[in-house]
Parts: structure tokens; sequence; C-alpha cells
């Protein structure tokens, strides 16, 4: 049998209030509070936290407080990885954060997604696809990662962008819609 869980990984449509996902954001929730309570210097409290939070973590990775998580576990995060103040992140999906990236204050990523249709959407139904951040990347302050979303290896996305669409390797994007200038 398909569970909710298995459908919102799927990117298929599911039923946001399930028993099962709503226990898992809560445990989640409850992990994140913890995180944005601990003092600046305990590192290695912090450290441990974001273990527990996401799905993996790489060497050297500093997520500055205070940061909003809904699931965390479908998210894995490579090294030397610096994410600012005010991190969002919505991981109905999978999200990866490639190696070397630099996340500036307020970002927002969002794999989670809601149908057009009023009555689908007034039943929480939602759906989700994964955003991948590869490697080297540097995304500005206050931008928006939709889902559905990759960012290639070495690219550039300037502040306040809303990126609704893939992103070339090593390329400069801003604006909104984001796009290659």
């Amino acid at each position: 049998m398909t569970t909710e869980q298995d459908k919102m990984l799927a990117g298929e449509h599911y039923w946001i209030n399930d028993p099962e996902l709503t226990e898992i954001r809560f445990q989640t929730r409850e992990l994140v509070d913890q995180f944005n309570l601990t003092q600046p210097r305990d590192a290695g409290h912090k450290n441990a936290l974001q273990q527990r939070i996401f799905g993996a973590v790489g060497d050297n990775v500093h997520i500055e407080k205070p940061m909003r998580i809904d699931y965390g576990r479908n998210t894995t995060i490579g090294s030397n990885v610096f994410i600012n103040f005010n991190f969002t992140l919505l991981d109905c999906c999978p999200v990866t954060i490639g190696d070397n990236v630099f996340i500036a204050p307020n970002v927002q990523i969002y794999t989670a997604s809601h149908p057009m249709d009023i009555e689908q959407r007034n039943a929480h139904i939602g759906f989700a696809a994964p955003v991948t951040i590869g490697n080297n990347v540097w995304i500005g302050g206050g931008c928006i990662i939709l889902s559905g979303v990759t960012i290639g290896d070495g690219a550039v996305i300037g502040a306040g962008s809303v990126v609704t669409r893939d992103i070339p390797a090593n390329v400069t994007a801003f604006g909104n819609p984001c796009k290659v200038r």
C-alpha cells in the first residue's frame, strides 16, 4: 500500500494533514527549535542537531539561526556549506545542496506546491518536486527557489531573485523571474 509519504516523495498528489506526515513535521520542528535556541558558541551541539535534522550533512557545514524546516530528512547538504540567517526549507521532496555552497540571509527553498483546483486545495492536497543546488553555487539574499528547479555548478543567483526554472552551470542569473544575464 502506498502511504501519503510515499506519494509526497514521488511528486504525486498527497494529503498534507496525514498523521504520519504531521508527526514527522512536529519532530523536525522540535529539533529546529532546539537548534534555534542553541548558544552561538556551542558549535558541537549545533552540529549534532544538524545531523539529526537533515538526511545527510557533510563536513564543515555552518548554519546561522534561525531556520525553519518542514521535514529535514529529505535534504542532503554537502561539505563546506554556509547558510546564513532566516533560512526556510519546505523539503516535501528531496533537496540536494552541493559542496562549497553559500546561501545568503532570508533564502527560501520550496519543493512544495498546491493544486490550482480550489476543491483539491481546500482538501489540503499538495504535491512537490525536488530541488537541486550544484557545487560552488552562491545564492544571494532574499532569493526564493521554487519546486522542480536545478541550479548548475558554479552558478551565482543574484539577491532577490525568484528562481522558477533551471539555471545552467557557471552563469550569473537574477531577477523575477530569474534569468541568465
